[in-house]
């Protein structure tokens, strides 16, 4: 009778919990963001060329080897990655058994009819039980030995927690690629932001000597009074001004290396540079286009997806939390009532073995929490993978516009300095032969600086591009 009544509520406990998770309904996410095939006539590729000419400057290489060796933000993302290792290896081995060394002592006072018979009262009074082996109460236990605990994954929570830390370590690798990515554009950013101010020192400094020789010039003319003292204060302040200028260019050169210095970990020094003389070409035109292959490449957006598959592993191991667990627990070693016959063998060696099959009854609230804590979490990582795809494709997007027409600004000021550069020996030979006033010269020196300051500008805008399409393409 009494067996029976155990396997009814064995039957009834696992029926209920069966039912408790079978209203737990799957994980069903919305549909997500198609990204479209490249636009334009280009291939799903881009050519590197491109990147290989930005990157060819030995000095500017060797700035982004010793930031991708001393930056303290990829020092720590690296760390991430190891403690992410770590939990993938505690989740590969959850699955198997724990064996521990045991070693305990303790005392229990059993009753007169305790049901295994330890204690028992005839057992004691019995005459064949010599006076040391009966067992004293209350009774001492000596242990040392094996004890083992096994949770057996009936419904796969082991193996969904351990797919869960597998895609989370590869999360933190693409979180360190990531920033990795992000140091090398903001080296090389930077590294062009020095050369771009550079230029513009060399063209102030230069405009500096050519207004010296117009002040110098002016000062001769009013003394053979060809010229107004009214004219010699404006030539003078013209030269005071671009002089200014020429300071507020080296603290901005100073503020700079200073910056690119800490990116690269180490205290601030003179950042070894490419001289305006040596300064590279413009990158070749990139073709318009976004090629999608390399955008669902992105850092971002694979640690995203890996993000998606830890949050859905984690929802299938908070269901099969609902059900019951069997854990199995064996033992074996040397037990006794007395430390003197411990290990006296074979008599005082035991062993065992327990299979306990547990069912949560008064705490699936807490169980349901959780299951609602990971749905929402894989709901937020979904979105947030939808997300990085659109700001993907919006960055890789405003690169190549921002590329192509750099480019195009660069061809017409270019041809707009060439044109101001003559303006300006025109100017000269005009005021010197008093054929024009010196107001005319005052304004051509003024344009030619504006324009071959704003050429300057143009440049390095072309290089920040083709930086921006670097970091937005995921580093290549």
């Amino acid at each position: 009778m009494n067996k029976h009544i155990y396997q009814y509520t064995l039957y009834a406990c696992l029926a209920a919990t069966a039912m408790a998770c079978s209203t737990q309904k799957e994980l069903s996410l919305p549909e997500r963001i198609n990204v479209p095939v490249s636009s334009g006539n280009n291939s799903d590729t881009l050519s590197l060329s491109n990147f290989t000419q930005v990157f060819n400057d030995p000095y500017l290489r060797t700035l982004i080897d010793t930031a991708l060796h001393n930056n303290f933000d990829l020092l720590s993302a690296a760390q991430r990655v190891t403690t992410a290792q770590a939990n993938l290896m505690m989740a590969k081995n959850a699955w198997l058994p724990t064996l521990n060394v045991a070693l305990s002592v303790g005392v229990d006072k059993y009753a007169d009819y305790t049901l295994n018979g330890v204690g028992n009262y005839d057992t004691n009074l019995s005459p064949n039980i010599s006076k040391d082996q009966r067992i004293p109460g209350p009774t001492p236990e000596y242990f040392a030995g094996l004890r083992s605990s096994w949770e057996i994954d009936l419904w796969g929570k082991l193996k969904n927690q351990r797919q869960a830390a597998y895609a989370r370590f590869l999360g933190s690798k693409q979180g360190r690629r990531l920033l990795m990515t992000q140091i090398v554009a903001g080296v090389t950013g930077l590294y062009y932001e020095l050369t771009a101010m550079d230029n513009e020192l060399a063209i102030i400094q230069r405009n500096i000597k050519l207004q010296e020789t117009a002040v110098a010039t002016v000062h001769i003319q009013k003394a053979g009074g060809r010229a107004t003292e009214l004219a010699v204060q404006q030539f003078t302040a013209q030269l005071l001004s671009t002089q200014a200028l020429e300071f507020g260019v080296k603290q901005e050169i100073a503020s700079l290396e200073n910056q690119l210095n800490a990116l690269l970990g180490r205290l601030p020094q003179t950042i070894v540079r490419t001289t305006v003389k040596d300064a590279q070409a413009l990158p070749g035109a990139v073709k318009n286009g976004i090629p999608a292959g390399l955008l669902l490449q992105r850092p971002d957006v694979q640690r995203a997806e890996l993000e998606l598959l830890a949050a859905k592993a984690d929802v299938k191991a908070a269901r099969a939390a609902f059900l019951p667990s069997l854990t199995i627990t064996p033992y074996v070693g040397f037990n006794a009532f007395k430390a003197g016959m411990l290990f006296q063998s074979p008599a005082s060696i035991a062993w065992g073995a327990a299979g306990n099959l547990m069912a949560p009854v008064f705490n699936k609230k807490q169980i349901k929490a959780q299951y609602n804590i990971s749905t929402a979490t894989a709901f937020t990582a979904f979105y947030d993978y939808q997300q990085a795809i659109v700001n993907g494709y919006q960055e890789v997007a405003s690169a190549l516009n921002k590329v192509e027409n750099q480019q195009q600004a660069f061809t017409l000021k270019n041809k707009e300095v060439l044109v101001l550069q003559e303006a300006v020996s025109t100017a000269n030979v005009l005021f010197t032969t008093g054929y024009a006033n010196y107001l005319e010269v005052i304004t051509a020196q003024k344009s030619v600086l504006e324009a071959e300051l704003a050429l300057v500008t143009t440049r390095r805008n072309v290089y920040q591009g083709m930086v921006s399409l670097y970091r937005a393409l995921g580093g290549g």
